[in-house]
């Protein structure tokens, strides 16, 4: 309760109702470490037993992951967090890592159990699961559903067996066609996740990616340009042959008139989705709403009537397993200063084709509009925006330079 009274003090901000709460759980383990990836991913130990003395029941450890520990873990964390969001109705699970699917279907029903008891979960929450084709097994997706996972997002990446090479994938073409034909079959909606720019990747390798994956018929799909991030095996050795901008920029027109005449509608920078398949979680973070998040390394952003907070767990998953189970599970907490308030939430709110509506910037920042009158006339001259009396949103300029458009809202 002290963090939740440090928490409750006057504060300068003056926070309308709670925006939705989403619930983030970070599983952390890998097959291997993609070079691209600079996620707080692990790759798997040898096998080991970590399991404490009367641990609660749950898969046994499988190829050396430790599954009933860390839910152990999860549900320490879980439990210390409850008095930050009590009574607060969750909207959306996100089960991310790492690699979640190398968790048994029993170790996810007993996580999603452990959840149900604690929080009170909207009876439309959304419930994802991150897979990887290359722990596809045929039966475990539908175990799964049956857990309680409502929507999977399977990590394809590419179906070309170079390019996965190249991307350093644990799965081949064959596998990811298999993976997303059984999520096809035991979900009602699913994501599918592709990449672009790859090493040596040209329009015709591109174009080939897209036929096989509209293919499928997704509901939804993400689509991310391939980027070097600091503190990646990428970075050490960048790949030759990536596209230059030119061509990046062909190949983005290219999956927008795909997707467009596929029925797929893009209503964020990176997501295309058709009607009623939109992501309740990903649209809760872009729309500033709030998220918990358990799990080593996991972030999360809380509000409260006079400050917003952002939270962060212990990173190393050894550590964060020996400190969530003493009830330490956060390693720190920092509030958001109010200067750098409305560039947090046009960070997320201008990456929506649909924007944002002003009432809104208010409700979750704690702020008057006078505090992004100037930044919004600016924007406004120089075409990123457009608006009316009641909502901004992001021109097709403002789309295509959405960087330049967020920057305008950085502290002076």
């Amino acid at each position: 309760m002290d963090i939740v009274n440090r928490y409750l003090r006057p504060g300068t901000l003056h926070l309308g109702e709670s925006p939705p709460l989403s619930l983030y759980v970070h599983l952390p383990w890998c097959i291997a470490k993609c070079p691209y990836c600079d996620f707080n991913s692990h790759v798997m130990p040898a096998p080991m037993s970590l399991a404490a003395p009367g641990r609660r029941g749950g898969a046994p450890a499988r190829d050396g992951l430790p599954e009933a520990r860390y839910l152990d873990a999860l549900l320490a964390d879980l439990e210390a967090a409850l008095p930050q969001v009590w009574g607060r109705p969750v909207v959306s699970i996100f089960i991310g890592g790492g690699t979640p699917s190398l968790f048994s279907p029993d170790g996810i029903a007993r996580l999603l159990a452990d959840i149900r008891a604690r929080l009170p979960l909207l009876p439309a929450c959304e419930i994802t699961l991150e897979a990887n084709p290359g722990t596809f097994e045929r039966e475990r997706f539908r175990a799964f559903r049956t857990a309680g996972v409502t929507r999977l997002s399977v990590g394809v990446q590419s179906f070309d067996d170079a390019m996965l090479a190249k991307l350093g994938r644990v799965h081949d073409g064959a596998q990811a066609r298999a993976a997303l034909a059984e999520a096809a079959a035991c979900f009602d909606t699913f994501n599918l996740d592709l990449m672009y720019a790859l090493p040596g990747q040209t329009l015709q390798h591109l174009q080939a990616d897209l036929d096989t994956a509209l293919g499928f018929n997704p509901p939804h799909l993400s689509i991310y340009h391939l980027t070097v991030e600091p503190n990646t095996a990428f970075a050490l050795a960048p790949p030759p042959n990536l596209p230059d901008d030119d061509l990046a920029s062909d190949m983005l027109d290219l999956i927008t008139a795909r997707t467009a005449a596929s029925g797929l509608q893009r209503y964020e920078v990176s997501a295309f989705a058709r009607p009623g398949h939109r992501c309740t979680h990903n649209l809760n973070y872009w729309m500033f709403g709030d998220y918990l998040g358990i799990g080593a390394g996991a972030h999360g952003k809380l509000s409260y009537p006079h400050r917003v907070i952002r939270q962060v767990r212990w990173r190393e998953p050894r550590r964060y397993m020996d400190e969530a189970v003493a009830g330490r599970a956060m390693s720190n907490d920092d509030e958001v200063a109010r200067a750098q308030l409305p560039f947090e939430f046009m960070l997320n709110a201008l990456r929506l084709k649909d924007g944002f509506a002003l009432a809104d910037f208010q409700a979750r920042t704690g702020l008057p509009l006078s505090a992004i009158a100037k930044p919004l006339a600016d924007a406004e001259a120089k075409g990123l925006i457009e608006r009316d009396f009641a909502r901004v949103w992001p021109s097709a300029r403002g789309f295509d330079f959405l960087s330049d458009l967020q920057q305008l809202f950085l502290p002076g």
